[in-house]
């Protein structure tokens, strides 16, 4: 197939609110607000941001487990928001998730072999040929054959976790989206999961859309990134690009708390201490969106939504005005002659 696996274009998922006696709806929470992406066969595409910023609604819409308001979803060509519910159960098999909270997401009624196993039976497969191939799945997973037979409450989060990757590949998909899966780990653990989806991915060739909130994280899996900030892609660029030469300053002040290994190095760096809470997605502030937490913001940021422009090479930003390759978020606040919170050095 020639270009992208997936493209996703001007995609918008609001959520109603209600209040008063009547339920009338007021006002929506603008979670994915014209968010456009693509992603290649067998790369990984890593989104970040903040609690809130609308990176697990943004991956449950590509799937219509929560039905967008707008938009475009292209899977191979296809519009995936255009078609019936049977197409959509068809586009499902190449087109699964792995979630956040591994136990949530199984069945604790059923033996480990029988959840992964169901999504085989119920696009057709017979029922012992499904388990002979959940079987093998656990075992490409890391599970041994005698975990088969056990219920999810007698597993770790991490082998739970491999469980429910293993349901997620039991269908062959091209794509899968993964919806924070190590956070709720311990970091040994993160780091055997982390390996495990990477070897997972040079075997059988998916694509992954990686959702988290820890950059280390995503700096470890991902080819290209997305930053998102309460609904909208602020910088969207290669891996190399948004840690070596972040142009946002949201990028910025997100990279300067990701710790460094090094503890001579860790107390020495200055730590950008962003002020105020994440803004109410339900009423966000005009222009830019960022703007009431920006150490650099103009009065132009209030008035004019800053479009998405290529600084480098298919970097993206959406600022009035980035930070230039080589400079940071501080040196730009020391020539304003301005101030931002910030923590060591």
């Amino acid at each position: 197939m020639s270009g992208p696996l997936l493209v996703v274009a001007d995609l918008v998922t609001h959520f109603p609110i209600k209040a008063g006696l009547f339920r009338r709806v007021v006002g929506h929470v603008r979670a994915v607000d014209g968010v456009s992406f693509h992603l290649d066969s067998g790369e990984t595409v890593g989104v970040v941001g903040e609690s809130g910023c609308g990176k697990s609604t943004l991956g449950r819409s590509v799937l219509r487990l929560v039905e967008p308001d707008d938009g475009v979803v292209a899977f191979k060509g296809e519009d995936v928001l255009s078609v019936d519910k049977t197409r959509m159960r068809e586009l499902r098999r190449e087109m699964q998730m792995v979630f956040q909270d591994p136990f949530a997401s199984l069945n604790p009624r059923l033996p480990v072999r029988d959840t992964v196993a169901e999504p085989l039976i119920i696009h057709g497969t017979a029922k012992q040929e499904a388990r002979q191939k959940a079987d093998e799945l656990l075992e490409a997973v890391g599970m041994r054959p005698e975990h088969g037979n056990r219920y999810p409450h007698e597993f770790s989060g991490g082998q739970r976790q491999r469980v429910g990757i293993a349901r997620a590949l039991a269908l062959d998909p091209s794509v899968v989206i993964l919806d924070e899966p190590v956070s709720a780990l311990d970091v040994s653990i993160q780091s055997q999961v982390i390996n495990l989806l990477d070897d997972l991915q040079h075997r059988f060739g998916f694509a992954y859309l990686f959702i988290a909130h820890d950059l280390s994280v995503v700096r470890h899996v991902s080819d290209r990134m997305l930053v998102m900030y309460l609904g909208k892609v602020v910088e969207a660029a290669s891996r190399a690009d948004v840690y070596d030469s972040p142009a946002h300053p949201y990028t910025h002040a997100l990279l300067s708390a990701v710790p460094v290994a090094d503890p001579g190095v860790e107390r020495k760096r200055k730590r950008i201490v962003l002020e105020g809470d994440l803004p109410n997605p339900g009423s966000p502030p005009t222009g830019c969106r960022f703007r009431t937490r920006c150490p650099i913001a103009h009065e132009l940021c209030a008035i004019e939504t800053p479009p998405a422009v290529d600084v480098a090479n298919g970097h993206m930003v959406a600022c009035h005005f980035p930070i230039e390759r080589g400079e940071t978020l501080l040196d730009r606040v020391a020539q304003l002659g301005r101030s931002v919170g910030v923590i060591g050095g």
